[in-house]
């Protein structure tokens, strides 16, 4: 007779040994496991077809409320376009978006969406959003003519998008004096030119033009530029030469000098007409943004490569008038003065008597005699504001002549 097994107690159960409960062994009965786990699964598949069915009206009732809340949406937005087209009309019939454009008017409602903005979006988007909403509503009757630095693919037309939106013309220009002249005959409505970059300083070509032209700054954009060395190969071991704008050559030499030593350097006068260059041959490459490799059928050999992760340039939006304050403004001068002993300081003084803060100050050859200068002065405020029309008159007093080149709104972002 075989003994029989001591109780094993709770912890030493068949089901610990791997046999279940009241059910043969695998060993005795092979075909048993098989079976006996159709109902587990029949429990599991049951399971997870009630947490599905479940979800389901859960999910639907998301996309339902979504569907819902896009409809809205497009109703706010035809009705916005009504009114702005409103607007448009009260000034007279069909009249042409310059007249009734009004960059206070934008800057103070990109503002309140800032404000108002608690996320999950970050601001950049939304106001990029806006943005396009009110350039499609602006352009119904006729479409703002844009003049810049061309051909397409460059920064300068990125900065068009980001301040006027994509429902505005951008006229390609073969240069910033172009630029000016376009806008001085009224071919086209507004211009936008590059004016200084965080790592290299300013545009001395643009602050020239100001010395002799009688436009006025209506705006300014802040662009982060990102640069990419482009190709048709798309292999860097091919790189003889490299084209690019002289500002972007310089934004990135120290990867130039890193990672092609021996490479040509040549300046041309815009970044696309780098990428144009570039194509037409496999050892040629262009520094431009990446917007240009899609334009002009170029391969991404590596970016960002500029030398600064912060690198960004300020564009000017210049125009025939000057429009009223917004609330966050900024005015620019050019200051021709007397040539004697404190002539300069005398011109500063009452910018920090009156409470402005210089933002800026840039001396250039006045054109007006041998070792005449101009100072280029950028400060907050708007010419209608009280503080500012006192510092200005007084400046006048000092100076031998003021110039207002422009009162605008700040970049909103």
């Amino acid at each position: 007779m075989k003994k029989s097994k001591p109780d094993q107690g709770p912890g030493k159960s068949s089901a610990s040994r791997g046999t279940r409960p009241g059910k043969p062994s695998a060993k005795s009965s092979p075909k048993a496991a098989p079976k006996s786990s159709a109902p587990a699964r029949a429990a599991v598949k049951a399971s997870v077809k009630s947490a599905h069915d479940a979800s389901a009206p859960k999910l639907e009732e998301a996309r339902s409320r979504i569907d819902g809340i896009d409809r809205s949406i497009q109703d706010l937005i035809a009705e916005r376009a009504q009114w702005a087209r409103q607007v448009g009309q009260a000034k007279g019939p069909l009249k042409p978006a310059l007249d009734y454009y009004r960059p206070e008017r934008e800057a103070q409602v990109l503002r309140r969406v800032v404000d108002r903005n608690d996320g999950p979006l970050a601001d950049d988007v939304l106001v990029r959003l806006f943005r396009e909403i009110m350039s499609a509503c602006l352009a119904q009757q006729e479409p703002l003519k844009i003049g810049f630095l061309g051909p397409e693919g460059t920064f300068s037309q990125q900065a068009v998008f980001k301040h006027f939106g994509h429902s505005a013309h951008g006229l390609p220009l073969t240069s910033i004096e172009e630029v000016f002249q376009e806008v001085e005959s009224g071919h086209a409505d507004f211009g936008v030119v590059p004016v200084e970059n965080s790592g290299q300083g300013t545009i001395q070509s643009t602050l020239d033009m100001f010395l002799t032209s009688g436009l006025k700054i209506c705006g300014e954009v802040e662009l982060r530029v990102h640069q990419y060395l482009l190709s048709r190969s798309g292999h860097l071991e091919d790189v003889e030469r490299v084209y690019s704008h002289p500002q972007s050559l310089a934004q990135c030499k120290a990867w130039l000098r890193q990672h092609l030593p021996e490479a040509e350097r040549l300046p041309l006068v815009s970044n696309a007409e780098a990428a144009r260059r570039a194509r037409s041959s496999d050892d040629a490459a262009a520094i431009a943004g990446k917007s240009a490799a899609h334009v002009y059928g170029l391969k991404v050999i590596a970016g960002p490569i500029e030398d600064r992760p912060d690198n960004t340039t300020r564009f000017l939006v210049i125009g025939r008038e000057l429009f009223p304050p917004s609330g966050t403004d900024r005015t620019s001068v050019l200051v021709y003065v007397h040539d004697k002993p404190g002539a300069l300081f005398n011109v500063l003084r009452p910018l920090a008597d009156h409470g402005l803060s210089m933002n800026r100050i840039e001396s250039r050859p006045a054109h007006q005699g041998l070792w005449r200068y101009a100072f280029f002065i950028d400060f907050e405020g708007h010419v209608d504001d009280e503080p500012v029309r006192r510092a200005l008159a007084e400046i006048a007093a000092d100076a031998s002549e003021v110039k207002i080149l422009g009162s605008y709104p700040c970049s909103v972002l």
